[in-house]
């Protein structure tokens, strides 16, 4: 039910004008909210945006922008067809739109579908078990962003610097700077001058040149079909005082609880070093028929990697272990990068097919993996070795780090391989990481660009 305030305004209204007015928005121009990159994530927060605020069309758009041309196959179109179906509400709502016949069509594969399509009658065509709201769509990416005062950034991470680029061109002569929310979770390296981290919302200010006080960081533990479906989340945003508060206040609904932080960069990060471990954990998962124990041997193992790394990234780990951990534990559940990782182990997907996986989109963890593993065997980061005390490259503590990049980016191991890592037996009690890393001063801000004594970013 929706809250209201004694002067007969809704919640939903209030928190709306509030945004307009931090804005500068004037009666009659509605605040522009564009959708950059239609996965499911980045659909399914248009499409919450649009529940809660499109009934105030004269003060809010919400728009998607998406490739053009992306057809639907014949199986997603059959799947599509029983989903519809199979729900009177998406159905009647398809018949009143006059749309449902083209589905029929689809269905005996007289007529071909397109994802651009097909997301304005509200499917996205990596979930379409879980219809959404009608959604307005542009696949003509000057039109959709050029005059947007919110930009959100629903790319995988290896999309974000191209497009974004190209974004960049096209508001070269803005007076205004947007405020851009990136939902992307991944990373790159890059090792010169100096080893270091670059996300995607430093890819976003680099391209554009909109200021990183500007763009913010969105992520949680969600899984994006259950956030549309109501189940009960929560997130955080991070980045600078002026717009993160604001801006969670305008994201927070009933069941989608956000909170803030100014920690921009480092959560980012983290939200890229989950996948990686996520999808070990659906190898393991799926190489020893789901045992238990076996998930739970790796699970302690690779969140004492987690943690060592972010001894390396934090100067206080300490405050991150919470939210780690629990978009770990969401990842490991039920995310794509597990669901990938166990593709994988039971040869149902093969490393040859790629990373960008029909129905699921970009596995994003494959790249951190790369990244990560580049980033931390460089010599000049090197740490003591506990048991030699010789410096050697912080990879080398990092046992799972190192069997999933020869499985994943050299291509030398098996699948089967990290059943070996975490059954090894000279592998160390994760507490001795833990405290090795607590005992070690490991913190490292140059790896987030950061100078020597900087806390934050």
């Amino acid at each position: 039910m929706v809250g209201t305030y004694a002067n007969g305004g809704s919640a939903a209204e209030e928190k709306l004008d509030e945004l307009r007015r931090l804005l500068g928005k004037s009666d009659g121009d509605p605040l522009r909210v564009v959708g950059v990159g239609a996965g499911a994530w980045g659909s399914v927060f248009c499409a919450l945006l649009q529940d809660a605020y499109g009934r105030y069309r004269d003060r809010v758009q919400v728009r998607v922008w998406r490739r053009a041309g992306r057809a639907v196959d014949r199986a997603d179109a059959e799947r599509l067809f029983e989903v519809i179906n199979a729900r009177e509400d998406v159905l009647r709502r398809l018949i009143r739109r006059c749309a449902y016949l083209k589905y029929v069509e689809a269905r005996l594969g007289d007529r071909t579908l397109h994802a651009d399509e097909i997301l304005r009658d509200g499917f996205c065509l990596n979930m379409l078990d879980t219809p959404l709201c009608p959604l307005k769509v542009v696949t003509n990416l000057q039109e959709a962003v050029w005059d947007a005062d919110i930009v959100v950034n629903g790319l995988p991470s290896t999309e974000t610097r191209e497009v974004f680029g190209e974004i960049g061109r096209y508001w070269k002569e803005r007076i205004t700077q947007p405020l851009i929310i990136s939902l992307a979770k991944g990373i790159e390296a890059s090792l010169d001058p100096v080893p270091r981290i670059i996300t995607p919302t430093q890819m976003i200010s680099n391209a554009t040149g909109v200021p990183l006080e500007n763009i913010l960081y969105l992520g949680g533990p969600n899984i994006a079909s259950e956030i549309y479906n109501k189940e009960y989340a929560n997130a955080r945003i991070c980045g600078a005082d002026k717009w993160r508060k604001p801006l969670a206040k305008f994201l927070r609904q009933p069941h989608f609880i956000v909170w803030d932080n100014s920690d921009l960069i480092t959560h980012e990060v983290m939200g890229g070093l989950k996948n990686i471990y996520a999808i070990g954990a659906g190898m393991v998962a799926a190489l020893t028929n789901e045992s238990a124990t076996s998930k739970s041997v790796y699970f302690s193992l690779c969140t004492s990697e987690m943690i060592y790394i972010t001894h390396l990234l934090a100067r206080e780990p300490e405050k991150l272990a919470g939210p780690l951990l629990a978009d770990t534990y969401v990842t490991l559940l039920k995310g794509r990068n597990a669901w990938y990782g166990q593709k994988l182990a039971k040869g149902e997907l093969t490393l040859e097919m790629g990373d960008s996986i029909k129905g699921k989109g970009t596995i994003q963890g494959v790249s951190a993996v790369n990244a990560f593993y580049e980033l931390l065997s460089q010599g000049s980061l090197c740490v003591m070795h506990p048991e030699t005390k010789k410096p050697v490259a912080p990879v080398e503590l990092c046992p799972i780090l190192k069997t999933l990049y020869k499985i994943l980016i050299k291509r030398e191991l098996a699948t089967d391989s990290i059943l070996q890592a975490i059954r090894d037996e000279s592998m160390y009690d994760p507490r001795e990481r833990i405290e090795m890393a607590q005992r070690q001063s490991l913190y490292r801000p140059s790896l987030l660009g950061l100078p020597k004594g900087d806390a934050k970013a």
